[in-house]
């Protein structure tokens, strides 16, 4: 029950009875009509741009039009109240018996209330982590991983059709390193002297066990042969060792992909993907032989002036159009990138989300041009990036792994400190600002770590509803008769911010989900934790508001249901971030 839909609704209905009886014009453009809370929650439970957006267009002034709107409210009987306030907002004050049934509703729903139909079973195609197969996932990665995945679970909550994808970087020169360095590891194993790890090649630990398993199958007989013979052997079961090693990091963290789509499978399957899309491009005159200008302070002893094969990526709002083909004839990264997307829109995808380090910012124009081009406009490319994660403990950086070697690995970060703590806070922050992780302070409990708070909350509720089991048996209703209780006890201004703000939760999906921002939902999550902690503290000073009185079964139930609501709520918010609501906190 989204209570702001319901009256986007009853104002879009107020404007065409105006319309009807001629006080303003027909067919006004009711797109930016929105009804959302008020900015100071003592001006009422809703407010509505309306009047402020629709004035010029009426031929009228904001508050003028606000006045003709607000009369035209104040007849719906739920509601209260409708003021004009400032140059044209209205500000509606409901009937508490609106707050009631979304509280019912919430209860009953538990889990699953804010799920909606809202994607109306759109197909979306999430591409996350997507991390080079050459060894373990750092930090970094983690932050992609866990924003992804909690997109693509915000996605299908609110209704779309989404599939997982990891996209493998198995056809470039990375992964020819890996291959060298795996070999050195396999001399290793067989007892071969091998010294310092050459510069240029892998030198975390990571890949020892890689070595002995080569050993193990092998044995001596890939030792003597030239690189060309054992080079391809080695990269295939070193790719093959580092992504079982990547999906072993990404379960640890509750993500698993529908897809792994390798990039070498564009070149090397029935027909290569990358030559047919660049012929197409080609044929309708997407894909043309010239030069480009050096690029902005390159020095001109660097830069190679020669005809290239270039797709117009000018043409689809890029800076610059864009190379296809190295000067060794080899296709340039971008050229299988723009092959790729292109079959995610044949799979079926029209809205393709990437989850990218910001590093790839200056990446993102192009590759939206290649998208608009390669389906002909019908496709939709969105790029989050995800900003840098500086790893601290108490305040002073992390050291470096010894595995990795380079860098402090996901896996690391998780078995100190948890899942739930590492999915929680990479997502309680913007994904385009950069992220200071403690790892001391994500195990506190206390109010300045997040997800304890939030966690804490939704135990709290567990624990009134058991003690209501205990001391009142039949007062905690079963869900079928919810519908039934009386909740008109519900009147401390602590409880109506509690259920106004639970009432808020199917717009915060909604919006969420429109703009692909799962930090939302922490913050929601945070925000409602924080108002129910508020009302606990204040039963305690005030027995007459204390969940469970014995006393008073009436109150008893209508705050029970309450706390089955509030309890659905955070149940629901943490499951679309992938955290676990937990009954009792250890």
């Amino acid at each position: 029950m989204n209570i702001f839909a319901l009256f986007e609704d009853r104002v879009t209905a107020s404007l065409e009875r105006l319309a009807e009886r001629g006080a303003i014009p027909a067919g006004l453009d009711m797109r930016r009509v929105i009804v959302e809370p008020p900015r100071d929650p003592t001006h009422g439970d809703l407010a509505t741009n309306a009047a402020m957006v629709l004035a010029k267009d009426a031929g009228t002034n904001p508050r003028a039009l606000a006045e003709l709107i607000a009369a035209e409210l104040r007849e719906d009987p739920s509601v209260v109240s409708a003021e004009v306030a400032g140059p044209g907002f209205i500000n509606i004050r409901l009937a508490p018996t609106i707050l009631h049934d979304v509280l019912r509703r919430a209860a009953q729903d538990g889990e699953f209330f804010g799920r909606s139909g809202q994607g109306a079973g759109r197909r979306v195609n999430v591409e996350y982590v997507s991390a080079n197969p050459t060894g373990p996932m750092h930090v970094g990665h983690g932050r992609g991983a866990v924003f992804g995945d909690a997109l693509a679970n915000l996605l299908g909550f609110a209704g779309y059709d989404v599939t997982r994808e990891y996209y493998i970087n198995d056809a470039g020169a990375q992964v020819d390193i890996l291959a060298r360095s795996a070999f050195l590891r396999y001399r290793e194993a067989l007892g071969d002297t091998v010294g310092p790890i050459p510069e240029g090649l892998y030198p975390g630990d990571y890949l020892v066990p890689v070595g002995q398993a080569l050993a193990e199958k092998y044995g001596t007989a890939l030792r003597d042969r030239p690189e060309e013979e054992w080079l391809p052997e080695v990269r295939s079961f070193a790719i093959a060792a580092m992504m079982q090693m990547i999906r072993n990091d990404l379960a640890a963290l509750n993500i698993r992909h529908d897809v792994f789509f390798s990039e070498r499978s564009l070149t090397t399957g029935a027909q290569d993907e990358i030559k047919l899309t660049i012929e197409d491009l080609r044929s309708r005159d997407l894909v043309y032989e010239g030069r480009l200008a050096p690029p902005k302070g390159q020095p001109v002893e660097d830069w190679e002036d020669r005809e290239q094969t270039l797709f117009r990526a000018t043409a689809f709002g890029d800076d610059v159009d864009r190379p296809l083909l190295k000067s060794d004839g080899s296709y340039t990264y971008f050229a299988a990138d723009i092959a790729y997307h292109r079959s995610k829109f044949e799979r079926g995808f029209p809205l393709m989300i990437d989850v990218w380090g910001a590093d790839h910012g200056g990446y993102v124009k192009r590759m939206q041009a290649a998208v608009r081009a390669v389906t002909a406009g019908e496709g939709e490319l969105d790029v989050k990036l995800c900003q840098l994660v500086k790893l601290l403990r108490g305040g002073q950086p992390v050291k470096m792994s010894k595995r990795a070697g380079e860098f402090v690995t996901l896996r690391d970060v998780v078995d100190e400190v948890g899942r739930d703590a590492v999915r929680f806070m990479m997502i309680f922050r913007k994904n385009d600002a950069p992220l200071d992780f403690d790892l001391a302070k994500v195990v506190e409990q206390s109010k300045d770590n997040p997800v304890f708070y939030v966690q804490y909350a939704h135990a709290r509720c567990a624990s009134v509803l058991r003690q209501a089991d205990e001391v009142m048996p039949g007062a905690n209703k079963p869900r079928e008769q919810l519908g039934e209780i009386d909740l008109s006890a519900l009147v401390d201004d602590a409880e109506i911010d509690v259920a106004r703000k639970i009432a808020q939760y199917p717009r915060v999906i909604q919006a969420s989900a429109e703009a692909h921002e799962p930090h939302r939902v922490a913050f929601f999550l945070y925000d409602l934790a924080s108002s129910f902690h508020s009302l606990w503290t204040k039963g305690k000073d005030l027995p007459q508001l204390r969940f469970v009185n014995q006393t008073d079964q009436d109150s008893t139930q209508a705050r029970l249901v309450l706390v089955r609501a509030l309890k659905g709520v955070l149940s629901s918010g943490l499951s679309v971030l992938g955290v676990t609501a937990p009954d009792e906190m250890r």
